[in-house]
């Protein structure tokens, strides 16, 4: 069945270029009408000018969509309520957030000024808490959401010199997974989108047939799929040259190993045996650990098994 978004009002952050431009095009042509925000600063989050947004919603409009423009800034929390005014005053709903907007000052931890390092977090994770927060109510009270976090492969599996930006997008999954548990209720549903795309943040990273495969818009279609109205929650998807995967953060079986006096020379011998990945499962929820370890302790299943 074909996606249909008819009806539905969309906010895509940083949607003035690369993949934002690609997310905001697509939920245009499904039918959605989207507030293109962007600050229209540099790759760095330096400057800004609204001209990058209004170029987008003049693609929209030109395409027969309905677009707003908005050069909110998403690490002011007032700027970021005035966005989503501007959207309830235009359409009186928001049933879409993706949160895509960001920033690289890339450089390796030893030679990381902490003013660089907190600008990185509060652009991507903090700015994100901003626009969610800013939705949030508005969504229970429709009884309806759809919220789409931004993460990265830094962030899952790390990358050399960028501590901040993997910290910021691993933050982002941590996010995600409780969001998407607390707005099952209200049909909320949060995932998150690991993108590999040649963006102007790529550009300079990455061959010309590489940047040619990764074009964003073979990304788009997986945000498509994380906010329609049969989306699934608490997915981590990566996307990519028109490949899509799923992300899992695992637990193994482990190693019951007790409370005695050699328990860390326990560990350090037993690595291998607690890293086998095999009886490795996916955690529904973070409680599920502690389960799983309490349910190894001898006098503890024998307390359950007779209680």
């Amino acid at each position: 069945m074909r996606i249909d978004l008819s009806g539905r009002v969309a906010i895509v952050t940083g949607a003035g270029g690369g993949l934002g431009r690609a997310h905001a095009l697509l939920l245009a042509k499904r039918g959605a009408k989207v507030v293109v925000n962007d600050l229209g600063g540099a790759r760095d989050g330096s400057g800004g000018s609204a001209t990058m947004a209004e170029r987008v919603v003049e693609e929209i409009r030109q395409a027969g969509g309905e677009a707003i423009a908005n050069g909110a800034n998403v690490t002011e929390f007032d700027e970021v309520r005035a966005m989503v005014d501007q959207a309830m005053s235009a359409w009186g709903r928001i049933d879409i957030l993706v949160n895509n907007a960001g920033i690289l000052r890339d450089r390796t931890f030893a030679k990381q000024d902490l003013s660089d390092f907190r600008t990185v977090i509060d652009v991507h994770l903090m700015g994100t808490v901003h626009c969610t927060k800013a939705v949030w109510d508005i969504m229970i009270a429709q009884g309806f959401g759809r919220v789409l976090m931004t993460t990265s492969s830094s962030g899952l599996y790390g990358n050399f010199g960028q501590s901040q930006y993997g910290a910021a997008k691993m933050g982002l999954v941590g996010l995600m997974k409780t969001l998407s548990q607390e707005g099952r209720k209200y049909d909320i549903r949060v995932n998150a989108l690991a993108p590999s795309a040649a963006t102007r943040m790529t550009a300079d990273i990455m061959s010309e047939a590489e940047l040619v495969a990764l074009d964003p818009g073979r990304v788009s279609p997986g945000m498509l799929a994380l906010v329609c109205d049969d989306a699934p929650t608490g997915t981590i998807l990566c996307a990519g040259a028109g490949s899509f995967e799923i992300a899992h953060i695992t637990l193994t079986k482990g190693l019951y190993v007790g409370a005695g006096e050699d328990a860390a020379e326990q560990v350090l011998a037993g690595l291998d045996r607690i890293a086998d990945r095999s009886g490795e499962m996916v955690p529904p929820t973070g409680p599920e650990q502690p389960r799983h370890e309490l349910s190894r302790v001898p006098g503890l299943m024998l307390a359950a098994a007779n209680g």
